[in-house]
């Protein structure tokens, strides 16, 4: 049994329980986390982090989710602070994130605010405010044995988001719990409902971290200028134009306008290669083309949770994207921290500045950023 159930569910006296701060968002993984908390006799307070300046945008819901925020802390009778991590966000997530867009690599911004804004910033002022843990409402699960912190996968794999928390050092997971762990979405919605919180339907949130849904083509644009370019074969036919490579990602299929043409299959043409040395989108038709699978990649900026990393070769699962199912891979050290994945399937549209995190069967070892 994880630690976080191990926690919900001990006889310890309230008092012996550590002040915990909650990360309340506003959605309805947050308020059942703090629900969950605060029944189980935890001294619990919550913290409303506002990590984008939005105030001539309509597209960001945060004085909505602030309002929920108060409501459901209202309801549960406890505290809620209130803090702009806007300058942090920048300096520290979103910065790095356009740097990598335009260098035509496609970064993960949810993997970034986790280590640098979530878990760090946030981390900092719940210490500053008196608490000795925080929780979040990300499904995933710690295990603690001897002083060793482990990240493991949710319950409910469909909801897992260890994925996005890869980058968490044992100075982290040693101050955070996640309730949610061992529950389903369904069940999480049930409590909310049951509680009459008016979050108990509100939808997930989707789109950039902090940020929100929005039409990625224009927002990027907004802080990156166009920059036309060529749409080519692979026999290097010219077929169409772009705006710039770094508003497109490898496996892509919408937004290319290239469909239709006359001679051509009736098969949907797919980003396989962005050439950012000559502006180029090199493209092919069909979703089980060639050029869209890779047997090998290599990956930097390596983070082990356990502090060190295993000894090289090692066999073991490992994810390219969010939601993929686990594939058999190698990991073998390449030099100055650089690591060699050798799956044992051809894997399709692996993309440069997404992350690779490894698995050993529930457990998260950690992974890195994909560079070729």
């Amino acid at each position: 049994m994880s630690a976080n159930s191990n926690i919900l569910r001990t006889k310890a006296k309230p008092s012996a329980r550590p002040r915990t701060m909650v990360g309340l968002s506003g959605g309805v993984d947050s308020s059942v986390t703090a629900f969950l908390l605060a029944t189980a006799g935890y001294p619990v307070e919550a913290l409303f982090m506002k990590n984008w300046d939005e105030d001539d945008d309509d597209q960001c819901t945060a004085e909505q989710d602030y309002a929920d925020a108060k409501s459901v802390s209202s309801q549960l009778g406890i505290p809620l602070h209130a803090r702009n991590f806007s300058s942090e966000y920048w300096d520290r997530v979103f910065s790095e994130c356009l740097s990598e867009f335009e260098n035509g690599r496609t970064p993960n911004p949810d993997v970034l605010c986790n280590r640098e804004i979530k878990f760090n910033v946030f981390l900092e002022h719940a210490h500053l405010l008196g608490a000795e843990k925080m929780a979040t409402g990300h499904y995933a699960r710690v295990s603690a044995t001897d002083g060793k912190y482990k990240l493991l996968k949710a319950r409910d794999e469909e909801k897992d988001q260890t994925y996005f928390l890869y980058m968490l050092n044992q100075q982290q997971l040693s101050h955070t719990m996640f309730p949610l762990g061992e529950l389903t979405k369904t069940e999480v919605r049930r409590i909310a409902a049951q509680q009459n919180f008016v979050t108990h339907a509100k939808k997930d949130s989707t789109g950039i971290c902090f940020i929100g849904e929005r039409k990625f083509r224009d927002f990027l644009g907004r802080f990156l200028p166009a920059k036309p370019g060529h749409i080519i074969t692979e026999t290097g036919e010219t077929i169409g134009t772009h705006d710039g490579v770094m508003y497109y990602t490898v496996g892509q299929r919408k937004g290319l306008q290239i469909g239709g043409r006359r001679g051509a299959k009736a098969e949907p043409w797919y980003v396989a290669r962005k050439n950012v040395a000559e502006n180029t989108l090199l493209v092919v038709q069909g979703d089980d083309h060639p050029l869209l699978f890779q047997a090998e990649l290599n990956a930097g900026k390596i983070t082990w949770i356990a502090g060190s990393a295993p000894d090289f070769p090692f066999y073991c699962k490992a994810k390219t994207r969010y939601r993929q199912t686990d594939q058999s891979c190698v990991v073998d050290s390449i030099n100055d921290g650089t690591l060699r994945v050798s799956f044992d399937s051809p894997q399709r549209a692996i993309t440069p500045g997404q992350s690779i995190v490894f698995y050993a069967g529930d457990e998260c070892l950690g992974g890195g950023i994909i560079e070729a």
